[in-house]
């Protein structure tokens, strides 16, 4: 089942001699349940795919459906919500809220959104992350590990359509990057969450079950890994750090 497309999606910044397009007349389809890898060199384009993908910047023209909305048909407040609840962000540098705890960093976007947090489900994300013993902790208090790990979990907590992955290892050694390429592939499997990740890094790329390629703002490369099981999975059995 298709849970995102593009068309013709495409975002010009400047004008005249200084116009660069930065992604030229996409058009791109997700299925539910796909974990895709974006790659592609600096400046190529990827990130403000990425940004248009979930809402965060609009384009210059084109449309971005997700679960058959056009977001971008959506005025800004209603833009805003449909963000919060549909599509999980997670970011390189973490952005959590300093002076939150691991508990409160979670579950604020269920909170924004005027809601209370489903303490089951939290449970079962803390333990799968293995942050069940520093709930109470600040940001400023845990590794880069674990950090990013509130971060996966903060994303999952309204369980969105899309989890959308920018660079989320690039700012970790590699022994924890490896932990956060096996959780976004258990979530994956475990919820058929579907993410959208950009990386630099072409071994974590092909992690995931299918590869884009972007130059100069265009997809230039749309690659299937074969084998790839969908069933459910508990494997991450690493110490966390």
């Amino acid at each position: 089942m298709e849970i995102l497309r593009t068309e013709h999606l495409t975002k010009i910044y400047g004008e005249k001699e200084n116009q660069v397009v930065a992604v030229d007349d996409a058009y791109l389809s997700v299925e539910k349940g796909e974990f895709v890898a974006i790659v592609g060199s600096s400046g190529s384009g990827k990130s403000t795919l990425l940004h248009l993908l979930g809402g965060v910047d609009r384009p210059t023209s084109g449309r971005v459906l997700i679960e058959d909305e056009d977001i971008y048909q959506l005025n800004d407040d209603k833009l805003a919500i449909f963000r919060r609840r549909q599509v999980g962000l997670i970011y390189q540098f973490f952005n959590l809220i300093p002076v939150l705890n691991v508990e409160e960093n979670m579950t604020l976007p269920v909170e924004l959104d005027g809601k209370l947090p489903d303490q089951e489900f939290l449970k079962e994300l803390t333990d799968t992350l293995r942050l069940g013993k520093r709930l109470k902790h600040l940001p400023n208090e845990l590794s880069g590990g674990q950090q990013q790990r509130v971060a996966i979990g903060r994303a999952l907590m309204n369980r969105p359509a899309i989890i959308l992955a920018d660079e989320p290892t690039g700012n970790l050694d590699s022994r924890a990057s490896s932990e956060i390429i096996e959780l976004l592939k258990l979530f994956n499997r475990k919820y058929m969450q579907t993410i959208i990740m950009i990386t630099h890094d072409l071994e974590i790329a092909k992690q995931a079950d299918r590869v884009l390629t972007i130059e100069d703002g265009k997809i230039v490369s749309d690659r299937y890994r074969s084998g790839v099981s969908r069933s459910a999975t508990n494997a991450f059995d690493a110490e966390g750090r």
